[in-house]
């Protein structure tokens, strides 16, 4: 597999759990309850996913320096989501919404960095 195409499938894959972990934010910020472990799982297994992706593809064929810099702040973001989740979620504390804000703010950062890699327009 070209670094393109695992470029822009990790891009496709991070692009849903977005869509989970806005759910999941929308959850806790607009009900302030407790969001659904499925879902949570869901959200960290796709992105989980994509990283193991990105993390390949670094070691394997090569990245372009943006998308290893997006893929730190994966890194980075997972292990935010892996405190959400194991910290709080699994003991069913309610989630801090600053750290929800920051998992978020570093996985978008690192979304869009990716995007532009993946879809920049650079054959």
């Amino acid at each position: 597999m070209d670094p393109t195409t695992i470029l822009k499938t990790a891009t496709v894959l991070l692009a849903l759990t977005a869509l989970g972990g806005l759910t999941l934010a929308g959850i806790r910020f607009t009900r302030d309850a407790e969001p659904p472990a499925w879902l949570a799982m869901v959200h960290g297994l796709i992105a989980g996913a994509a990283l193991t992706l990105l993390i390949y593809a670094a070691f394997t064929v090569g990245i372009p320096t943006l998308a290893l810099w997006a893929t730190v702040l994966f890194v980075l973001a997972a292990i935010g989501g892996v405190v959400l989740n194991l910290g709080y979620h699994w003991h069913h504390r309610p989630l801090p919404k600053g750290l929800i804000l920051g998992h978020a703010a570093i996985a978008v950062i690192g979304f869009v960095m990716l995007a532009v890699a993946a879809f920049g327009g650079r054959a």
